[in-house]
């Protein structure tokens, strides 16, 4: 047997092996959790607003038309010049202006840390991006699990609703990493439009460190970790987000969202350099195979046509399109976790801030 036909013999066993693993992962269902605990305390829902949100006004009466029993809805700008100010005023909504001293946090976390410093008498904390719609039981889900103390935060993970063109759908389909992650406990993560924590979260130093962070999601998570505190994922409490997203606000986004992910933990770059990098290899290995070997590595398409399936089963509409987006997607998330790698700085809202690396 000559050196090619061994070669081609390991690399196919390696490529059957992958391709079992990799549609094992992609069939694998979510179990969603049981809390058997209610949350009764008081919540205040915090909303950093910077700029005009499409469905803003949606979103906002949204956020303001929940039945949970005792709550109450602040809104956080920069300054009174906001544009968001006159759709806070048109809605009847109580705002402040941020004004927490902190020196390396993001706009988003000030905006966050003078809310809780200035209305301590509360039970929960809830953030809300001012980009999300959610339904009138948004925040009694989002809040039941806290009932429970092995639960330091519960959180959610949104929808992304395409209203544009091509890069909108693509941002559905690349929204649908973040719910697998947010569906195993080892990759759940905190997300910060839509997350509450009860006010004993924070033991001694953690709301310094929380204040001085840019991303409030790594924040949150980080203190959860530390205290030794589960994250509750509620799928039940999902938001929309309407997403009218060109390549190049996409890009940005993708990018940004990544770098974040990548500055809080060193093994998010790792796990996701195996992962899709597996992904892609075997991709391009079955294309190559089956054209100048055999039609038999057609069947290495299996966790392909697997993801594909599972992206049409959480789309709303045009499933069709979601599946042909899906097959990009681990090229496209390759390509973000190199990019993100090297990124220093982010621009968020018009700010740039540099990244903290805490591993």
């Amino acid at each position: 047997m000559n050196l090619f036909l061994i070669f081609i013999y390991i690399i196919t066993a390696i490529s059957i092996l992958v391709a079992a693993g990799l549609t094992a992962i992609a069939l694998k269902r979510y179990r969603t959790e049981d809390f058997h605990a209610e949350f009764q305390g008081r919540a205040l829902v915090i909303v950093p607003c910077r700029g005009l949100d499409l469905t803003l006004e949606e979103n906002i009466d949204s956020l303001k038309g929940q039945n949970y029993h005792d709550y109450s809805l602040i809104a956080v700008v920069d300054s009174l010049d906001d544009p968001s100010v006159s759709v806070l005023k048109s809605r009847d909504i109580d705002y402040i202006v941020s004004d927490f001293k902190c020196s390396t946090c993001s706009g988003k976390v000030r905006a966050i840390s003078s809310a809780i410093s200035r209305f301590r008498d509360f039970d929960a904390y809830v953030i809300a991006d001012s980009d999300i719609l959610v339904d009138p039981s948004w925040l009694k889900k989002l809040l039941d699990p806290l009932g429970d103390a092995k639960y330091g935060a519960s959180t959610t993970f949104p929808y992304f609703n395409p209203v544009g063109g091509l890069w909108t759908r693509i941002k559905l389909v690349w929204g649908f990493v973040g719910l697998g992650m947010m569906e195993s406990g080892i990759t759940r993560f905190g997300w910060g439009g839509s997350l509450a924590f009860r006010k004993n979260l924070f033991h001694e130093g953690d709301f310094e460190f929380f204040s001085e962070f840019v991303s409030d999601d790594i924040a949150i998570t980080k203190i959860c970790k530390k205290n030794k505190q589960e994250i509750a994922y509620v799928p039940e409490a999902q938001p929309i987000i309407n997403s009218s997203d060109d390549m190049k606000t996409f890009m940005e986004w993708a990018n940004r969202q990544t770098a974040l992910s990548i500055s809080s933990s060193n093994s998010v770059f790792l796990y996701g350099m195996i992962f899709y990098g597996l992904t892609v290899l075997l991709f391009l290995w079955t294309i190559i195979a089956s054209v100048f070997i055999s039609y038999f590595f057609l069947l290495l398409f299996t966790p392909t046509v697997a993801n594909a399936i599972k992206s049409a089963g959480r789309t709303r509409k045009g499933k069709a399109i979601s599946a042909m987006v899906s097959v990009f997607i681990p090229f496209l998330y390759f390509s973000n976790l190199l990019m993100a790698h090297h990124m220093k700085r982010i621009t968020w809202r018009g700010r740039e801030y540099n990244l903290q690396k805490f591993h």
